[in-house]
């Protein structure tokens, strides 16, 4: 195949690209919505639930706005074909993985409700995302 020669957008990319979009797009405004204290988000949460969340160290918020934010662009870079989209990805699984630690090696006291194996399927989800955005940048179809 030549430089010339365009690698035609398989539509399993769209489908992919835009679950994506919508998974990570949520996990964007829940972090979003809980840092900035938006009162109609965490007044769903129970009150142990949000004194949990405002004590997690720094590093944590961190891990997780690089793990959703991350997410989130790489699924729109996905959408426009860019394979910028595996570094996002990559970024958001460190941040997913970096995050989610503390949750997996310390788990929270039981009244919180926090799960872990939501925190699993976090991982894994950001997981293949990023073999999938791997996947598609080494057969050509990310620019």
């Amino acid at each position: 195949m030549t430089a010339a020669t365009a690698t035609k957008t398989p539509w399993h990319l769209w489908l992919v690209g835009v679950l994506a979009l919508l998974w990570n797009g949520f996990g964007a405004f829940d972090f979003t919505a809980t840092c900035m204290r938006f009162e109609p988000w965490i007044s769903q949460f129970s009150p142990a639930m949000r004194d949990y969340i405002y004590a997690l160290p720094a590093w944590n918020w961190v891990g997780w706005a690089i793990g959703t934010w991350g997410g989130f662009i790489g699924s729109a870079l996905l959408l426009m074909r860019n394979k910028l989209a595996v570094w996002a990805y990559a970024a958001s699984l460190l941040g997913a993985v970096g995050s989610n630690a503390l949750t997996l090696f310390d788990p929270p006291p039981a009244e919180v409700g926090a799960s872990s194996v939501l925190t699993i399927v976090i991982i894994v989800i950001a997981a293949l995302l990023l073999a999938y955005a791997w996947w598609l940048s080494r057969r050509g179809v990310l620019r």
